[in-house]
This record gives structure tokens, C-alpha cells and sequence, in this order.
């Protein structure tokens, strides 16, 4: 079998990107694709965990900035992310993957409460753990719980899975058309700079224990297989200086 770059793999999803077109809810198409991403992932040997957000149902910032209570928001998109670990799971078990549907919020009917050793015990065992309810606190993205439970699962790398953009930029390639993509950045740079790798408090999570994040495109298919393979996608976030900005 081939010699992977990264053989533990933790991958960041957005709630977001399940909704496809719909903008809202799940878009079956969409989380087969991604199961056949993982699924493809695994056939080169590597383990995979998942984390997953909520947006696709619920937005926290929206409702405090409509008076909500701020725990109870977040409690909310923590419950968002518990229904999308239930359909990514299922998409998975039709191609055939052992899954686990793993808690922060104990959920004893419908996945396991998070334990970090039986975790581990699941990646060796070749099974997709998928990670919901974020750290299971409030005031913590998904972004700071990836980050967390890679450096618990001792994952070799966090795949930030992006919506229809390939890498980090200099600005919003979507709104600026003369963003520069980076090919490989440093965390402090990227903090310097505010790019939108992931929340701060993740990313500065990522320095401090030096955890490598490769941002990269959901949408093109393999992306995630050839990265664990050691190809160049996307963007490497990393501790090692940078060269000079490579070309859009």
C-alpha cells in the first residue's frame, strides 16, 4: 500500500457546504459525494475523522443578534450538527464504511458520547468516527473543536474542506478578482494577515501545537485522497516560512 503523507486525517466540514443549492437543510447528492470522498480516503489506508458544523440549519450569530440567550444559541447549533453527523453517517454506511457517530453531548439513542481513547480505538480499527456538538460548550466554534480533536485523536493533519474555494487567498477571491492564492503559509502570518483559514482561536490552537492544515476545495473530486497521498492541494497552513506568493 502505498506510503501516505498523512495517515490519521481529521476533515472539517461546514454545515453549509451539505446544503448544496438549497442553501438549507441536506442535500442527499451532496453527502454522498463527500461519502465517496471519504470512502476514497480510506481506500488508500487512512484513518478518518470527521467534525462537522451546523449552518445548514442553524446560525447562533443570527439569533443572539435577535435577542437570543448566547449559550442557549450555541447549545442549538451544537443540536444542528448532531442531525448532519446522522446523515453523513448513513451516506457512509451505504458505501460500506464502519461508522461511529461520536457526542460531545451525551445522546445515549442515537450516537456514542466522546471518549477520546475509544476514539482512537475506532480510527484503528478502520472506522469513520464522525465528531458532532462541537467541544460541547458554548462560545466554541467547530472550527476550535476540529482543532482540539485532532490534537486529542493525535491526527497527522486537519483538512478544512472549503465550499467551491481552492486554498487561502490575500482576500475573497469570490469578491476581489485580484486575490492571490498561497500555496503554503505560516499560522502567524495567517493570523497576522486575518485570512479566513479558520477562527483565530482555532488557528492559534493549530500553532501552538503544531498541527498542519491543508485548505482546499470539497468540490473537486479526490482532492482529499491526493492530499493524504502527498500531492500539493490547496493550501498548507504550517510552523515552516513560506516562499513567495504563488500566482492565482
Amino acid at each position: 500500500m502505498k506510503q501516505l503523507t498523512y495517515k490519521r486525517a481529521l476533515l472539517k466540514l461546514s454545515g453549509e457546504a451539505l446544503a448544496g443549492e438549497r442553501g438549507f437543510g441536506v442535500d442527499a447528492t451532496v453527502v454522498q459525494f463527500i461519502a465517496r470522498e471519504i470512502e476514497a480516503m480510506q481506500g488508500l489506508g487512512a484513518e478518518v475523522a470527521v467534525v462537522i458544523g451546523g449552518g445548514n440549519f442553524w446560525r447562533g450569530g443570527t439569533a443572539i443578534a435577535e435577542g437570543m440567550d448566547a449559550p442557549q444559541a450555541h447549545y442549538a447549533g451544537m443540536l444542528a450538527t448532531i442531525m448532519n453527523a446522522l446523515a453523513l453517517q448513513d451516506a457512509l454506511e451505504q458505501h460500506g464504511l464502519h461508522t461511529r457517530a461520536m457526542t460531545a453531548i451525551q445522546m445515549d439513542q442515537v450516537a456514542e458520547p466522546y471518549l477520546r481513547r475509544r476514539a482512537v480505538r475506532h480510527l484503528e480499527k478502520g472506522r469513520v468516527i464522525i465528531l458532532a456538538a462541537g467541544t460541547g460548550n458554548p462560545f466554541f466554534t467547530t472550527d476550535t473543536a476540529a482543532a482540539l480533536r485532532a490534537a486529542e485523536l493525535s491526527a497527522d493533519v486537519i483538512l478544512m474542506a472549503k465550499n467551491r474555494v481552492d486554498g487561502v487567498y490575500s482576500a475573497d477571491p469570490r469578491r476581489d478578482p485580484g486575490a492571490t492564492k498561497f500555496d503554503h503559509i505560516t499560522y502567524l502570518e495567517a493570523i497576522t494577515r486575518g485570512l479566513q483559514v479558520m477562527d483565530s482561536t482555532a488557528l492559534t490552537f493549530c500553532m501552538d501545537n503544531d498541527l498542519p492544515i491543508v485548505v482546499f476545495d470539497l468540490f473537486i473530486a479526490g482532492n482529499a485522497a491526493r492530499i493524504i497521498g502527498g500531492e500539493r492541494v490547496g493550501t498548507l497552513v504550517s510552523k515552516q516560512q513560506v516562499p513567495a506568493l504563488a500566482s492565482a
